[in-house]
């Protein structure tokens, strides 16, 4: 893995890099920030640069010395990784290296896999997949060995949020007692959720969104999609290229979803309750994500039809059969009610991914339409 790997954030790969050479390398680093942006990707890069034994002139690992080449086959031996499991046989202690398959399988897949990737892989049913207590113990035997090849011994643990307390106390040892040229890596979607004694005591490295159009390229080059696609879907991104996949994954449905969304506009217009009620019901008949994906969708296309309306084409990303209609709708759409009716997709989003009754939520969702686009 190399930086240049791994798009944007070029203002933290300066600081690591600037890190490593005035040999002022923090024992305990959190890479926090949103999902799907590339924070286990950087936590790998600086690991493999690090223990890199040519590091090229632009600041990359060489790729071709033996630990890079180990980093490649995923068996560098003073690097290890902590991750969320589930116990393979109940009443019997479970290890992260008794998936390590499974962890090869994830790291391979796409630099920017996410949590609902790992639980896909890791195939573990109804089990919540965590880091258990006595991962504690195998991280403190494993963490007090010398390294083998190289100065650092390096961890890298992926979603410290998801540690039961008592391994959670471990690290915190570790991190308050850190043994020499050991380093320690914590990788968080949700840093409010850790520990606050651990949270506390790590230097923290912030990852933000990725610009826009840095995903819309990815996905040109990646997917070979239309620009104009892959601008519309980084768009709805939020900086997170593993959203930005899902999005284009569902592009297939988008045929149905701007049915959905013209027949919510149609209906609320002309106060039909009854198709109101049936519309709610059919929405909540899709998958909780699905669902929200198709509010943000109706989020979108309020937004593009309200650009649409003030007169400014250029800044319109939709598709042709979008434009078709926008042309006829945007004019409901105005500085009046677009602000009104993006909060009501929130917090209908909200609701939802909160397990609220969805047919509920929608229908009331669509009532509030029927005003809105008369304002």
């Amino acid at each position: 893995m190399k930086f240049d790997d791994i798009l944007g954030h070029d203002n933290v790969k300066q600081r690591l890099r600037k890190m490593a050479a005035e040999d002022k390398i923090p024992h305990a680093l959190l890479f926090e920030g949103p999902e799907g942006i590339g924070k286990l990707a950087m936590a790998r890069a600086f690991a493999q640069y690090l223990h890199c034994q040519n590091p090229t002139g632009d600041g990359n690992p060489c790729g071709l010395c033996p630990s890079c080449l180990q980093y490649r086959t995923f068996n560098q031996p003073d690097t290890f990784f902590v991750f969320p499991i589930y116990k393979k046989k109940s009443g019997k202690d479970s290890f992260c290296d008794d998936f390590a398959g499974e962890w090869e399988e994830f790291l391979s897949e796409n630099i920017y896999a996410d949590f609902s990737t790992w639980v896909k892989i890791l195939d573990s049913g109804t089990a919540k997949p965590v880091i258990y207590n006595n991962e504690g113990d195998a991280i403190l035997r494993k963490i007090s060995v010398k390294s083998y090849s190289s100065r650092y011994k390096i961890m890298i643990l992926w979603l410290p949020e998801k540690m039961n307390e008592q391994c959670a106390n471990h690290l915190l040892k570790i991190i308050e007692e850190p043994y020499e040229d050991t380093l320690l890596f914590f990788v968080s979607n949700t840093p409010n959720e850790i520990l606050p004694t651990i949270y506390s005591r790590v230097q923290r490295v912030i990852m933000k969104p990725l610009p826009l159009p840095l995903i819309a390229g990815y996905l040109s080059d990646k997917y070979a999609v239309d620009g104009n696609l892959a601008v519309s879907v980084a768009n709805l991104s939020g900086g997170s290229v593993t959203k930005a996949e899902a999005l284009l994954n569902i592009n297939e449905d988008n045929k149905m979803f701007l049915e959905l969304f013209k027949r919510l506009m149609r209906s609320a217009y002309v106060k039909n309750l009854r198709d109101l009620k049936d519309w709610a019901e059919e929405v909540a008949g899709l998958k909780r994500e699905k669902c929200c994906f198709f509010l943000s969708y109706v989020a979108k296309l309020i937004r593009e039809n309200f650009i649409y309306n003030i007169g400014n084409a250029s800044l319109n990303y939709m598709t042709k059969e979008e434009e078709e209609f926008g042309a006829k709708f945007s004019p409901f759409i105005n500085e009046r009610n677009v602000a009104v009716i993006v909060n009501e997709i929130d917090k209908a989003v909200a609701d939802i991914s909160r397990n609220a009754n969805g047919k509920i939520v929608l229908f009331d969702f669509a009532i509030k339409m029927i005003i809105a686009i008369k304002s």
